[in-house]
């Protein structure tokens, strides 16, 4: 090689032309020529690597060799061979300038560097990707773990890189990053809090992604669709996709509908208001008419048997209603949409079914259903709470009762 490298410097001197010059024109012509072989050849080392590839990816099952080719692995592990080959002929090419061939080199070193890590970066988008067509892993937050290898690998490069341009004894490098290490902490403070975050969120469950959760203070409600190491994305029913930080995970109040949707059904917790002064003592024409209703027939036949029963066992004087046990139209009532629910045929029987009153207000007395619907999608939910309601709010009148509402019109007395 030694030839080659004086070939054109020979004939330079032979030419008559002077010593410097033809050492300035011999590198100019060696390095194109490199330049040129190293252009060729990572060409060739990319065609040969892919078509090696493809046909090793025709000839397996998995798809982890194709999401080799996707992330580009090939094509970044070609360019080795360039560097390879260019580390070899710097010598000829630098013969005569020393210097030029020691900043060369450095450069070589760098652009080494950043090819390891654009394959560690390929290998590890690849190792991402293939995590998510797992099952037990599909919902697992990979991003963060890859998103730390990575930082990892890069910080690792940066302090190589430097070491090259520096030429600083590595060891000494690190001791000097170790003594600002406070410094480090605080440019980097989300993303080890992300970190610790992420290893927390995974280790206790508390979010997967495709979890429905419900962070009122960043005015998220809907769908986890990625956690990385910094942030959380959520899309929102309104299609909005609302980006959190991932440590807001484990310091902030959160709700995560996962339990629901895991469950048998979804909750229905809702009231009627009914009127104080609607209710009132139920007699003996008011039950019979009631009767008719035939989710109450077999009810209230034994319950009026009961109660008259007792009352006269007791020698109570129904001449006046208050007197003894009596059924009230707004108990009556509760008992109809208790079994209203209870024969619904959306509604999970296995699951909580209870009617209950609650404590009354100026508005009136609520009675409130507290169920589980069978279907859980939202459309549908709403859908089975508007028909339960729908049923109940025009049974109201059948038991003389009323509904609280605000008047629509406000009159004006005039002075």
């Amino acid at each position: 090689m030694k030839t080659v490298s004086h070939f054109f410097y020979d004939k330079f001197i032979l030419s008559g032309m002077s010593e410097s010059m033809a050492e300035y024109l011999n590198m100019i012509i060696l390095l194109v020529g490199l330049l040129l072989l190293l252009i060729i050849s990572d060409f060739l080392a990319r065609k040969s690597i892919r078509a090696i590839f493809n046909k090793f990816t025709e000839k397996t099952d998995t798809n982890f060799d194709d999401l080799l080719v996707k992330n580009k692995a090939p094509r970044n592990l070609a360019h080795i061979i360039p560097v390879i080959i260019a580390d070899e002929l710097f010598d000829n090419v630098f013969i005569h300038f020393e210097e030029a061939e020691i900043f060369s080199r450095k450069a070589l070193n760098i652009f080494g560097i950043l090819i390891t890590l654009w394959i560690v970066r390929s290998l590890l988008n690849t190792f991402k990707d293939y995590f998510k067509t797992l099952p037990v892993l599909k919902d697992k937050p990979i991003d963060s773990y890859i998103q730390v290898f990575m930082i990892f690998i890069w910080v690792l490069g940066f302090i190589f890189a430097f070491v090259v341009l520096t030429d600083t004894e590595i060891y000494t490098f690190i001791a000097t990053l170790g003594a600002a290490s406070a410094v480090i902490i605080l440019v980097f403070k989300d993303t080890i809090m992300g970190f610790v975050a992420s290893i927390q969120v995974a280790t206790n469950d508390m979010v997967r992604i495709g979890d429905w959760i419900t962070f009122e203070k960043y005015g998220a409600d809907g769908d986890v669709i990625e956690i990385n190491l910094t942030t959380v994305k959520i899309q929102n029913f309104d299609n909005t996709i609302t980006t959190i930080p991932t440590y807001a995970l484990i310091s902030e109040s959160f709700k995560n509908w996962r339990g629901m949707s895991n469950s048998g059904g979804r909750r229905i917790k809702r009231a009627l208001i009914i009127k104080q002064d609607s209710v009132k003592y139920l007699n003996s024409t008011a039950i019979d008419k009631l009767k008719k209703i035939q989710l109450l027939t077999s009810y209230l036949a034994t319950r009026q048997k009961d109660i008259s029963l007792q009352n006269e066992r007791n020698s109570v004087d129904k001449n006046l209603l208050i007197n003894g046990r009596n059924l009230t139209n707004i108990g009556v009532f509760r008992k109809y949409m208790e079994s209203y629910v209870e024969n619904h045929p959306a509604i999970n029987e296995d699951m909580m079914i209870m009617v209950r009153q609650l404590t009354p207000s100026s508005q009136g007395i609520p009675i409130e259903i507290y169920a589980f619907s069978k279907d859980k999608v939202w459309k549908n939910y709403e859908y089975i709470m508007a028909d339960i309601f729908d049923h109940l709010i025009a049974s109201v009148p059948y038991f003389e009762l009323e509904l609280f509402e605000l008047p629509s019109t406000i009159s004006y007395i005039s002075k």
